[in-house]
């Protein structure tokens, strides 16, 4: 193969005629782009193999590690390696044909790469499947338990691996923030899916290890993994969301739901997304005969009631949805947003201090050793001024926005604050608290009743804990053994003290501060139940305390990971308010308001948190009038796209996917670079293989996918030309569109 060096982002044209302006071909010649350079030779692979116990969902990323050796000095080898998502792994022989891809390495004259090692883990299984790649040599196939020992790798196994390799790729896709992107350094994202043939392949699979999915955990919301609420199913369904492939789904459920009618809940879904709201009624319908209090049917039928706008069909759902699965939290925070929706505030806060809160479980991100260097090229094809600008070493950001709890909501806690958010944007601060008090036990209410049966005790407990319907275990609430949920706020001595620190540093003039102090009540703390169970009390008090305690018989005790969410909401608005009155106060002085781009970043995901949406799209556009930010663009595009700018989502589509890009989410399906490179060296040309070459985001895909079902593919195609932005940064988008048309998306056909 002969060999040729890139400059300034083009390949030039080689006498056999073949283009390497092509993606592909570009891509052949630079994959020694990522580079993280070992310490020592293998320590990343007896990393991964130390890890393979303590993996508990789907696994981590592949890990793709080659050991190079010096031309000169023979003796001399180091250990390269980085992580990839979306290989076909249906076979060691796509494995190796990826590993193949690197050994060709023309801007690299100093090493050759002697051997290749593709580890990919089976969730199913527990087993690492393992593709070693010697050169010159052969290639051998295994795989490795937990316990390290070695096992033969056979087609069953294969099968399961390929379909955990499709999940894995969707599950660790990037939704255009760039979060998802810097959790792991070094990992190459590929569509695993870019062709009908493929998607065949992959819904067989699926179909035949349907019933396993369990096997593979499920989202931290839902406590028990069950046919339809796993791994396996979140991943079809966001396969079917993003490319619009409805039929396909709902040829795939309706399959299995002739063997479970349980799966109904997931084929009205679908149905639903593709508007056959008549079949999906009477489907749901006659599953619900069938199984009355299935409660996934039940939250089915629930949310299409509520879209509808009849909330007491919705109300009635939801209420058989939490007889039927009361362990699980899906089912109460349905619940409470109908009540959210009814306007029924007292109810709303009851049943969220009824839901089980789970402790969040991360991804099963690689643990790897320090290593020696990281050699991260920017990618040639993404280079663009607009985003190309270094930004600063470090953003000034003030300690308040640093210590907003909030940002690191995750999972159930997140979404519970999400609903607790949106009953404060709709009814104001002081109407919640007149509500919360009302509903619950507050501390001053059950110090005075204790005064009247023990003068000398005295209750120096904060905020409490105690379920609507009895104390859950500490497993089924996520929290340690004081009640604090495991990863979430600390206890109101940590939050007082916390707050105490924040207010000492003048984060605005003092008119500010002092304005939002005086606008936004702190709230009071609910009683403790452990005080009520005997806490800091002798047996006698505790007695006597717990018998005029029957007083409150029309309240209920707080949660103690409610009332911290009350405490959070709290600094939210106090630093939300303050910022909206030094921005006040700035434009009625002619003058400008300055933050730093990673503050206007993080006031943009306050104000979004709060559900004040137009401040959250103002502050995301003066972030970017700093510096590009893609969970700043991100947030614009999600404002022109709920007014229907087809235009300006455009541009900000293509700046995030040019971001994309360049952290080397781009060719898919690795498999096929080598076929199609020999074929286009033959003089078969490119064109039939550029749709391989697709970088890999399942939530900008889906929006270019909707904005061609309104404009068309050939009004977007023109639109995307008609920019004038560099060449190559433009090709990227077109095969967004590309894609589309291949899955024959709606809007495509012209």
């Amino acid at each position: 193969m002969p060999h040729y060096r890139v400059i300034s982002g083009r390949v030039p044209s080689n006498p056999d005629g073949f283009d390497y302006s092509s993606t592909i071909a570009k891509t052949l010649l630079n994959q020694d782009r990522i580079r993280i350079v070992e310490e020592e030779i293998d320590t990343a692979v007896e990393s991964r193999n130390d890890s393979l116990p303590m993996l508990r969902e789907l696994g981590p990323p592949d890990l793709v590690h080659l050991v190079k050796q010096s031309v000169k000095s023979g003796n001399k080898q180091s250990g390269v390696y980085h992580h990839v998502t979306g290989i076909d792994a249906s076979s060691s022989a796509s494995l190796a044909a990826y590993v193949n891809t690197l050994i060709y390495t023309p801007n690299d004259k100093t090493t050759k790469i002697i051997s290749g090692l593709y580890c990919c883990y089976n969730a199913f299984s527990r087993l690492d499947m393992r593709v070693d790649v010697k050169i010159p040599g052969g290639v051998e196939s295994y795989c490795i338990d937990e316990r390290g020992d070695k096992r033969v790798a056979s087609d069953a196994l294969w099968m399961e691996t390929f379909l955990c390799g499709v999940l894995r790729a969707y599950a660790y896709a990037d939704d255009g923030s760039g979060d998802s992107i810097k959790k792991i350094i070094g990992v190459r994202r590929f569509d695993p899916i870019t062709s009908t043939e493929m998607e065949h392949k992959f819904l067989d699979a699926a179909e035949r290890l349907f019933f396993k999915g369990p096997q593979l955990g499920s989202e931290p919301e839902v406590q028990v993994p069950n046919n339809v609420s796993n791994h396996l199913t979140t991943g079809l369904i966001n396969y079917i969301h993003t490319t619009g492939r409805y039929t396909s789904g709902i040829n795939l459920f309706e399959k299995l739901r002739s063997r479970d009618t349980e799966v109904s809940s997931l084929l009205a879904r679908v149905m639903l997304s593709a508007d056959e709201e008549v079949q999906a009624v009477r489907l749901l319908h006659d599953a619900i005969s069938r199984l009355p209090m299935d409660y996934s049917l039940l939250d089915c039928q629930a949310t299409f009631c509520q879209n509808k706008g009849r909330l007491d069909w919705a109300l009635e759902c939801a209420k058989r949805g939490v007889t039927a699965a009361p362990s699980e939290f899906a089912t109460w925070a349905k619940l409470a947003e109908v009540y959210v929706g009814l306007e029924q505030w007292e109810l709303a806060l009851l049943t969220l201090n009824s839901c089980p809160m789970f402790t969040y479980q991360e991804k099963d991100l690689p643990r790897m050793p320090d290593p020696a260097r990281i050699l991260l090229p920017v990618m040639p094809e993404s280079i663009l001024d607009e985003i190309d600008d270094p930004p600063q070493s470090y953003d000034e950001v003030h300690p308040s926005l640093r210590k907003l709890h909030a940002a690191g909501y995750k999972g159930t806690f997140l979404k519970a604050y999400s609903i607790l958010t949106e009953v404060t944007a709709r009814i104001g601060w002081d109407q919640l608290l007149r509500i919360r008090s009302q509903v619950f036990v507050m501390e001053e209410e059950y110090r005075s009743e204790k005064q009247t049966t023990s003068v000398n005790h005295t209750s120096n407990a904060n905020a409490s804990t105690t379920a609507l319907r009895g104390t859950p275990s500490p497993g089924i609430n996520g929290t340690a053994s004081d009640g604090q949920p495991d990863g979430e706020t600390g206890s109101h001595a940590d939050d007082e003290e916390t707050l105490n620190e924040q207010q000492s540093v003048p984060s605005s003039p003092p008119d500010s501060a002092r304005l939002a102090d005086e606008s936004i009540e702190k709230p009071e703390h609910t009683i403790t139940s452990e005080v009520v169970k005997s806490g800091n009390d002798d047996s006698a008090d505790s007695s006597n305390a717990r018998s005029k305690y029957t007083q409150f018989h029309n309240k209920r005790l707080c949660e103690r990971w409610l009332d911290n969410l009350f405490m959070v909401l709290y600094e939210d608005l106090r630093i939300y308010t303050i910022w909206r009155s030094d921005m006040a106060q700035a434009q009625s002085k002619n003058s400008d308001y300055r933050k730093s781009a990673e503050e206007w970043e993080i006031l943009g995901e306050l104000a979004e948190r709060l559900h004040h949406f137009p401040e959250a799209v103002e502050a995301y556009q003066a972030c970017l009038r700093v510096r590009f930010s893609p969970k700043a663009m991100r947030g614009v595009l999600k404002m022109y796209e709920n007014q229907g700018r087809s235009r300006e989502m455009l541009q900000a589509m293509i700046r995030l996917i040019a971001w994309q890009y360049r952290w080397y989410s781009e060719v898919s399906n690795s498999s096929l670079l080598i076929p199609a490179l020999r074929r286009t060296w033959r003089g078969n040309g490119a064109d039939d293989d550029r749709l391989n070459a697709h970088k890999f985001s399942p939530a900008l895909l889906r929006t270019v996918r909707k904005l061609i079902e309104t404009e068309g593919a050939v009004k977007v195609r023109s639109i995307v030309q008609a920019t004038s932005l560099p060449q190559p940064v433009l090709d990227l988008t077109h095969r967004y569109v590309e894609l589309c048309v291949a899955f024959r998306s709606s809007g495509s056909e012209a």
